[in-house]
C-alpha cells in the first residue's frame, strides 16, 4: 500500500455540475492521488467554458500527486457530445460505466476510496438501465447483500434503514430482520471505519409520536422495539425509538454517533438544513469506502462558474481520512 491514499473520483452527470467541480480540484492541494474515471475531452471543454487553465495526464499507475493546476485521468469516452446544462439520455451508459470501473478498481484494492459526483437516475433510466442510485449500484456490483447510507455534516451523521423506495413501501420494509443488518452494519462500520469505540446509536420511531403506545401505529411495539432490546442484547449501545419530531435536538444529538431515521425523507431534511453543500453521503457495509457529495446535478448551473464545490471538498476530505484509517 502507497504512503498516499489512492482516490478515485466520478464526476456523474456530464451535462451537470460535476464537471465544473472536478475541473476546480486541480488548483487545491489534495493529501492523496486523485484519479477521474472520466472523458478527458469532456473535462478540457468544460475547463475551457469554465475558464480554467487545466493539464489533464492520462493515468498510469503514478505514486505521486498531480502537478498543481493537473488531475490525473482515467479516460472513459462519453457515448455522444456534452452541452452543459442540456441532458441527453445518449450518455446515460457512459455514467454508469464510469462507476463501473472504479468500482472495480477499488475491488481489485489497486485504490483506496471512491467519491462519486451527482448523477440524474431519471436520464439514466430513460437510456434504459435500470438505476436507483449509487448505494444500491455498488452494492450489486460488489455483491453485498445490505448496505446503509450515512449524510454526515458537522455535529450530525443520519443513516437510514430504507434508501430509494416509495413512502408507500416503508412499513412494509422496516422488519427485525432489517433493522437487525442495518444496525450491524452502522455499529461495525462506526467502529472499523469512524474508529468509534463503542458507538451510541439513537433511533426514530416510523409512527407520529413513535406510536404512542399502538395509538397511532403498531410497528414500533411489533416490530422496532423487540428488533431493538435483541440488539442490545448482544451490547450495542441503542436509545430509542424515539419521535422523529424530537430527536434532531441538542438533548439528544450531544450523545449520538448516529440518528437512525426509518425512511429517506424522515431524516435527510434535517441533515441538509443543518448543512447543506457541507455534507458528505458514504456508504456503510460496502468492502471499500465510498464517499459523494450530498446534492444533485444542478443542471441550470452547469457551465457557469456558479457551482459550489463545498460539498465535493469534504467528500474528498472524508475519504481521504478514512482511508488513511485503513493504510
Amino acid at each position: 500500500m502507497n504512503a498516499l491514499s489512492k482516490i478515485a473520483v466520478t464526476p456523474g452527470e456530464p451535462a451537470g455540475i460535476g464537471p465544473d467541480l472536478i475541473v476546480e480540484l486541480a488548483h487545491h492541494s489534495w493529501d492523496a492521488i486523485l484519479v477521474i474515471y472520466a472523458d478527458q475531452d469532456m473535462l478540457a471543454e468544460r475547463a475551457a467554458l469554465l475558464n480554467i487553465e487545466l493539464a489533464l495526464i492520462p493515468y498510469t499507475g503514478q505514486t505521486t500527486k498531480a502537478p498543481m493546476g493537473s488531475l490525473y485521468v482515467h479516460h472513459i469516452p462519453c457515448d455522444a457530445p456534452v452541452v452543459a446544462g442540456e441532458l441527453s439520455t445518449a450518455n446515460g451508459h457512459y455514467v454508469v460505466e464510469t462507476l463501473k470501473q472504479a468500482c472495480e478498481a477499488n475491488m481489485n484494492q489497486n485504490f483506496d476510496a471512491v467519491v462519486t459526483g451527482p448523477v440524474h437516475k431519471g436520464i439514466i433510466n430513460k437510456a434504459g438501465i435500470s438505476f436507483s442510485g449509487h448505494t444500491e449500484y455498488f452494492a450489486s456490483q460488489s455483491n453485498t447483500s445490505d448496505v446503509v447510507m450515512m449524510l454526515s455534516t458537522d455535529g450530525l451523521r443520519v443513516t437510514l434503514a430504507t434508501t430509494h423506495i416509495p413512502l408507500a413501501y416503508v412499513a412494509k420494509a422496516i422488519t427485525q430482520e432489517r433493522l437487525d443488518k442495518v444496525i450491524h452494519i452502522i455499529n461495525t462500520d462506526l467502529k472499523l471505519k469512524f474508529g468509534i469505540d463503542k458507538p451510541h446509536i439513537y433511533v426514530c420511531g416510523l409512527n407520529p409520536h413513535a406510536g404512542e403506545d399502538g395509538h397511532l401505529g403498531r410497528e414500533e411495539l411489533d416490530i422496532i422495539i423487540p428488533a431493538l432490546n435483541k440488539l442490545r442484547d448482544e451490547g450495542i449501545n441503542i436509545t430509542g425509538p424515539l419521535p422523529a419530531d424530537t430527536i434532531f435536538n441538542p438533548k439528544y444529538l450531544d450523545d449520538a454517533d448516529t440518528v437512525l431515521a426509518m425512511y429517506h425523507d424522515q431524516g435527510l431534511p434535517v441533515l441538509k438544513y443543518k448543512g447543506f453543500g457541507q455534507a458528505v453521503n458514504i456508504t456503510l457495509g460496502l468492502p471499500f469506502i465510498r464517499t459523494s457529495v450530498d446534492h444533485g446535478t444542478a443542471i441550470d448551473l452547469a457551465g457557469k462558474g456558479e457551482a459550489d464545490a463545498g460539498s465535493l471538498h469534504r467528500a474528498i476530505l472524508k475519504a481521504i481520512k478514512l482511508a488513511n484509517r485503513r493504510i
